[in-house]
């Protein structure tokens, strides 16, 4: 059986981490072959380390999308996310077509070409995945494709997590730590905000920024404006940014709406605080003052995060209540893709 993974984006962020995940999962499994296919860019490096087939498309259009599946012959189409759903849908002709939704993209949940679109792409779809229950509860057309959707969590291979960030040798002294794209999604300029109002109380405190976006240059002029570049240190994308994570004494997220994002589910599993708005995705992840902080107010973030500092032992207690909750079921992960890959017409 090929399953060929389709994407819109080149970039090798949450989702991405999610598809090379699957794709190592099964990659033992003789009878089962997987392909990755989007558009060409920073991902490519990704995936060649990772030993993962790849088709490279000038853009995730419908013509070159058909000319990949024509060439490669799939029995399955998993699709991730809306967009690349999308054009899937128009593709696939008779072969299974798997959605597999990432997030609750802002103007999916209202009356909009997006919601309306991808309404036809779930009518066509044999199953959809939806990474929380809030991400499929906040689709405006929800209803219309319940009996064809469940919620899938994301993962973490933890052995898997350890091993990527022992190969990094190097030593970390950053305070605080964001890592993800620098989008109106997830609001930098709020994180700089709340950053400031921590070196107001702690001069020295550095935060580390890991990756990159369309709001880069707007959320560097933000920090100079409010005169605090040299505690911020933009590092860019980081294909291995765990043992940064690692170091950091608190992740901080500001995020206007979220799916489960790989990056929460990596700081919890090596025991990094989270201080995190309460916002969708992370309300199903977090539970409030056990593994993690919700906090809804620029100033009780920041009062969240100076606390986090007097804590030494904070993090050795989040690692025991992250294996309490038992994010990790790798098995039953498998199983359902499985099922949904193998599951006969109706």
């Amino acid at each position: 059986m090929k399953v060929l993974h389709v994407l819109a984006s080149n970039r090798y962020s949450g989702a991405e981490n999610v598809v090379c995940q699957i794709v190592n999962m099964f990659r033992n499994e003789a009878d089962i072959e997987m392909a990755y296919v989007s558009p060409n860019g920073e991902i490519a490096n990704a995936l060649q380390e990772r030993n993962i087939k790849f088709f490279a498309l000038q853009k995730l259009s419908k013509k070159e999308l058909k000319k990949v599946i024509k060439e490669y012959q799939p029995d399955v189409v998993h699709a991730h996310d809306m967009r690349a759903s999308f054009v899937s849908a128009l593709c696939v002709g008779n072969i299974k077509l798997i959605s597999h939704i990432h997030n609750n993209a802002f103007d999916s949940r209202k009356i909009s070409l997006k919601s309306i679109a991808y309404l036809f792409t779930g009518l066509k779809a044999k199953h959809i995945f939806w990474v929380s229950e809030s991400s499929f509860q906040g689709y405006k057309f929800h209803k219309f494709l319940e009996k064809k959707s469940s919620v899938l969590y994301n993962v973490i291979d933890v052995d898997e997590l350890k091993s990527r960030m022992e190969k990094d040798k190097n030593t970390y002294d950053y305070d605080v730590v964001y890592v993800g794209r620098l989008t109106y999604q997830k609001n930098p300029q709020r994180l700089m905000k709340v950053f400031f109002k921590v070196v107001e109380k702690q001069p020295q405190a550095k935060m580390a920024v890991v990756g990159t976006g369309e709001l880069e240059e707007e959320t560097k002029l933000l920090c100079k404006e409010l005169g605090i570049e040299k505690n911020v240190h933009f590092l860019g994308f980081q294909k291995n940014p765990l043992k940064i994570m690692n170091d950091a004494k608190v992740m901080l997220m500001t995020s206007r709406w979220e799916g489960t994002p790989m990056c929460a589910l990596e700081a919890l599993t090596l025991g990094v605080p989270i201080v995190s708005t309460p916002v969708d995705g992370l309300k199903d992840l977090i539970k409030n003052n056990v593994n993690g902080y919700l906090r809804d107010n620029d100033d009780e973030i920041a009062e969240k995060i100076l606390g986090i500092f007097q804590k030494s032992n904070l993090k050795e207690c989040l690692e025991r209540e992250q294996l309490k909750l038992s994010i990790n079921d790798l098995n039953a992960y498998k199983k359902n893709l499985f099922k949904r890959y193998t599951e006969k017409e109706s």
